[in-house]
């Protein structure tokens, strides 16, 4: 069969916040876009000492969260299990770029992500109307500086009442059909491309769903502990905002409408379908219209010239509109390619970044020259270094083509992807490798991202970058 992105059927009623049923190849586990790289040379001790430094603070994290778990007679019915997770995380910076440029000019002024080794443990607990997902992590960057935090990723309280079922707390709540890009993603706007798949952190929220055997609709109230707060306190996916979906099943397509009113974004409306057109094929599409948008913009004032302060600013911007299609196919032996092409309008236009790169060349052709004094040097170094500032959004460019081929022999998982932007060129390729056991699941990934000098991809602060990580089930 090929792969759907329709929702199973739970408990004799539609529930599209179920997965569509495991994609062939892996393609249901599509990750986001992080920049990290594969020097490991030499890092073997500081790889040793990091995870045994830190190792011994998630076991007695883990150890005491189990204890008060398991012993406690309240808890002596409760549903758990968790994961326990060893990463490494290697990048190189890009010697291209206004970061590059920045550093040469003032070594040090926007200094790179360090390598990293990182150890996560994740519990996951249900008990009566509860469940949460509790996750404890510490992290080593090479140099020797390092963080440990613990945090929910998800806490919340469910109840069903007949077809009705809600939820408050802290929760995952994902929308839409896409896989390199969901437009109407409108609680969660998670990450996508990411090297690795890495858990979700929650967003707090209100959820009330209706489910009957073909169709369900959800209303969600996302960040409610932010309505009030000016729009700097609540941007993109921190806004505070009440979002509906409406999902029914008609044959071998699935339809969804969604709405939005976001606190300071306004209204926005979208609508997505699934088909599984055969035993190999299927299509999805996704489409959303917006009121307004959080989106960069740079002080008109700024020009050119050095500034004194970063002239990069998200802001609320007009309205915009986002759409995709994609088409995924699934061979017998399990091997499976997607395509998708998409467009953004929340991105900068191409305008928009030609006058990017022309204050980027102009602060460059000043840096130079001869004679410089100290403090010039230092302010033409900050100003470059704003200049990866717009670097933080979710696409760059409004119009992208990804695609993405996996084979899944036996417990093995193998994939190549490439996202393109046609407007200038650049390129984003990532392969990784997955071994899935009973308990135990290794992975590894690689990515590269360049292309022509001018293309924002070969732009950005990391020019490749790599992951390794071991987990373990319990």
């Amino acid at each position: 069969m090929a792969a759907s992105v329709r929702p199973e059927v739970s408990k004799g009623r539609a529930d599209p916040s179920i997965p569509h049923g495991k994609v062939r190849g892996g393609l249901s586990n599509l990750p986001p876009l992080t920049a990290p790289p594969f020097d490991t040379s030499g890092r073997t001790g500081f790889v040793r000492r990091a995870l045994s430094g830190r190792l011994g603070l998630v076991r007695r994290a883990l150890a005491a969260a189990s204890v008060a778990l398991f012993t406690s007679g309240a808890w002596a019915d409760t549903d758990a299990g968790g994961e326990l997770r060893l990463r490494w995380d290697a990048r190189s910076a890009n010697p291209a770029g206004p970061l590059a440029d920045a550093n040469r000019l003032a070594p040090g002024i926007a200094s790179a992500t360090p390598n990293a080794a990182v150890a996560e443990a994740e519990l996951n607990a249900r008990w009566k109307l509860l469940s949460a997902k509790l996750l404890l992590a510490s992290e080593r960057h090479e140099g020797g500086s390092a963080r440990s935090t613990a945090r929910f990723n998800e806490l919340v309280a469910s109840g069903d009442f007949g077809a009705w079922q809600a939820s408050v707390g802290k929760k995952v709540v994902g929308w839409d059909v896409g896989h390199g890009f969901r437009p109407n993603d409108f609680v969660q706007q998670a990450e996508r491309r990411t090297l690795l798949a890495l858990p979700q952190e929650g967003r707090p929220l209100l959820q009330l769903e209706h489910f009957k055997a073909e169709s369900a609709t959800s209303l969600v109230w996302v960040n409610p502990q932010r309505i009030g707060r000016s729009s700097d306190a609540q941007r993109r996916a921190d806004e505070s905002a009440f979002a509906l979906r409406w999902y029914t099943r008609a044959g071998a397509a699935d339809w969804h409408l969604f709405g939005r009113a976001g606190q300071h974004t306004g209204a926005s409306a979208g609508a997505a379908f699934a088909w599984v057109a055969s035993d190999a094929l299927a299509l999805h599409a996704s489409a959303r219209l917006m009121q307004r948008h959080d989106g960069w913009r740079i002080d008109p004032a700024a020009g050119v010239g050095a500034v004194s302060a970063n002239p990069w600013r998200l802001q609320t911007r007009g309205g915009a509109a986002q759409w995709l299609l994609g088409a995924s196919w699934t061979g017998e032996a399990q091997q499976s390619v997607i395509a998708e092409w998409w467009y953004d309008g929340t991105a900068l236009a191409d305008g928009e970044w030609d006058r990017w790169q022309a204050r980027g060349d102009a602060l460059s052709a000043v840096s130079v020259l001869p004679g410089l004094p100290a403090g010039t040097r230092q302010g033409l170094a900050g100003n470059l270094a704003w200049q990866a500032t717009p670097f933080a959004a979710p696409n760059l460019r409004r119009d992208n083509l990804f695609v993405r081929l996996a084979w899944q022999p036996d417990h093995w998982l193998f994939t190549l992807d490439a996202l393109i932007t046609p407007a200038d060129g650049g390129h984003v390729v990532t392969a990784g490798l997955q071994w899935q056991g009973d308990r135990v699941r290794l992975n590894a990934a690689w990515r590269t991202q360049g292309g022509p000098a001018d293309a924002l991809f070969a732009q950005l602060p990391q020019r490749r970058s790599g992951a390794v990580s071991a987990a373990w089930a319990f």
